[in-house]
């Protein structure tokens, strides 16, 4: 796959049905990008991609590093990443700051993806994690509401993201979706809210091609409804 092109597998949607008890390995993921989120099996912890090594963030807030080979993936969103913008910005309301500052660079991408980068030092950082479904078939919004809340203050690391347009809420998350991992690669999560410590540098990719991969051969994705239900997601996804 080219560079600053998105590559997904399977749907928000699906996960919103609790389909995550299948996948495919997280190393054909990274075939196709070293920059992207999702989840991992039965929607234990977050992922986040960063350089093309893969964590995983836990409920209580920790990080491990993954063995891509090892592991499934029942949803990730990926994309080989080069930013085509760099800027440093004081980002002190955070995601409202973010959204202003990408309006303000990429007018012209309201209805394209974005990839997303921050690396710097962040004054506070508000996440979440979740621990992952208690039965077969649980959705997310079951799952998530057993979600654990964390607050860091003073940290350095990274924010990795993307901004999906609004059309292809169900298929992805509209609007900015966040992950953070702290510089030693011990703490992280789905961001809720952050504020940076001065400057951070922002990188940014405007994403024109979405190449999508359904599950095959998966009974829970075939037997789902995968119904949009836009406030469950707005709700899970913060």
């Amino acid at each position: 796959m080219a560079t600053n092109e998105v590559y997904q597998y399977s749907l928000i949607s699906a996960l919103m049905d609790g389909v995550a008890s299948n996948g495919i390995p997280i190393s054909q993921i990274l075939s196709h990008g070293d920059h992207g989120l999702g989840t991992f099996q039965n929607m234990v912890g977050e992922m986040i991609i960063l350089d093309g090594e893969v964590y995983q963030m836990k409920a209580d807030g920790s990080v491990v590093h993954i063995d891509p080979e090892e592991t499934i993936t029942p949803f990730a969103t990926v994309t080989k990443f080069q930013p085509t913008t760099t800027v440093k910005s004081t980002l002190r309301d955070g995601k409202k700051d973010l959204q202003s500052l990408l309006d303000e660079l990429h007018p012209e991408a309201r209805n394209h993806f974005l990839a997303i980068r921050l690396d710097g030092a962040f004054r506070k950082i508000e996440f979440r994690t979740a621990g992952g479904q208690c039965r077969p078939r649980e959705g997310m919004v079951d799952v998530c509401s057993r979600q654990t809340t964390h607050t860091f203050v003073g940290k350095r690391g990274t924010v990795v993201g993307f901004r999906c347009p609004g059309y292809v809420m169900g298929i992805n998350v509209a609007g900015d979706h966040l992950h953070f991992i702290s510089e030693d690669r011990q703490r992280g999560g789905h961001i809720l809210g952050f504020e940076t410590e001065g400057e951070v540098r922002v990188g940014v990719a405007v994403l024109s091609r979405l190449n999508l991969e359904l599950p095959k051969g998966d009974g829970e994705f075939d037997g789902a409804r995968l119904a949009k239900d836009e406030e469950g997601i707005k709700a899970v996804e913060g």
